[in-house]
């Protein structure tokens, strides 16, 4: 059977465009179909200007639109949200996966009201994908929860664990905590908590890490707290932006430089692409009983095509299933 995702069409800054582009390439690129959910007219007339086959996208109407700045309270009332109208469609069974660059909160909040949380998980998680020495690396939380108890972060551990393995091949994969120190004892009184009680639930736990672990490809996953994983992902994110475009102005820069980039523009295209954000597009929302996928407001096409291909091989590969075997344990 053919998979199915859907896709909130009101969620990123640039709304419907992105998501109308992606929806085309994306429903080509994979062989799935696509369900764009928002405004009807608005997202038909938007279809019927771009070129592409168009027989996988579908729409779905929602007339209301959650804004960025919106708080509960404004959510709720908007019963008949984008958000809210395409999730309702994977509990329903009509989708596999849902994908949004809308606001992380409102994810949160209607990913649990709408699924639930897989029994033995207290709160979700968002795990982002980090390119590291010979890899990549899962890291959780990047946002959804700025404040922790200890046993979020096993159960974030565990999480993380199973979408390594699944979306990334790796068998047994290495589980760090982030800390200020590699010692046992470094740390805030979170991390100086969960340390002990990781060493129990976690086979493969090595201990704290730092960042010279992370980016060394010592680790294939990462724990955190919400506000500390968002700060750090910020951070990679404006870091790299800034080796890229001063590495672009140096290399422009003279004659002599011009003529090395250009034999040199296999290697630079490589670090590129490594750096770019658009090319792991979401982070899934590990821990609520359904596929959900969070992007970024500044989500262009290409990062829209790349947060759907994630969602696709989740659920391809079984991921909630196999979350919810591996959680079995702490129910």
């Amino acid at each position: 059977m053919k998979i199915k995702i859907v896709l909130d069409a009101m969620g990123s800054d640039n709304c419907p465009q992105p998501e109308l582009e992606g929806a085309i390439i994306a429903s080509n690129k994979l062989d799935i179909d696509v369900i764009l959910v928002g405004d009807e007219s608005l997202l038909t007339s938007g279809l019927e200007k771009l070129e592409g086959d168009k027989s996988r996208v579908t729409i779905q109407h929602a007339p209301q639109k959650l804004e960025m700045n919106d708080h509960i309270r404004e959510a709720r009332a908007k019963k008949d949200n984008s958000m809210a109208v395409g999730m309702n469609l994977v509990k329903a069974g009509q989708a596999d996966a849902f994908v949004t660059a809308g606001n992380t909160g409102m994810v949160m909040y209607f990913g649990i009201k709408t699924f639930g949380m897989i029994p033995g998980v207290d709160r979700p998680c968002l795990a982002a994908v980090f390119p590291v020495q010979d890899g990549k690396c899962v890291i959780a939380d990047i946002g959804a929860n700025a404040e922790c108890r200890p046993e979020f972060l096993v159960q974030f551990a565990q999480m993380s664990s199973v979408y390594s393995r699944l979306m990334l091949g790796v068998e047994n994969p290495r589980i760090g905590l982030i800390a200020n120190g590699e010692e046992e004892g470094k740390g805030n009184e979170l991390t100086k908590q969960a340390n002990p009680m990781m060493q129990v639930a976690l086979k493969n736990f090595v201990g704290n890490i730092e960042g010279k672990e992370l980016f060394g490809g010592q680790v294939d996953v990462a724990i955190t707290d919400g506000f500390t994983g968002n700060v750090m992902l910020k951070s990679v994110e404006a870091v790299s932006k800034l080796i890229l475009t001063t590495l672009k102005t140096e290399l422009m820069s003279t004659t002599r430089t011009k003529i090395g980039a250009l034999l040199a523009k296999p290697a630079f295209d490589g670090v590129r692409k490594l750096l770019d954000p658009a090319e792991v597009g979401s982070a899934p929302l590990l821990g609520v009983d359904g596929l959900v996928f969070v992007g970024h407001g500044r989500s262009d096409a290409k990062a829209i095509v790349s947060s759907v291909e994630r969602a696709y091989y989740a659920a391809k590969s079984d991921l909630l299933k196999n979350l919810r075997k591996e959680l079995e344990p702490l129910e």
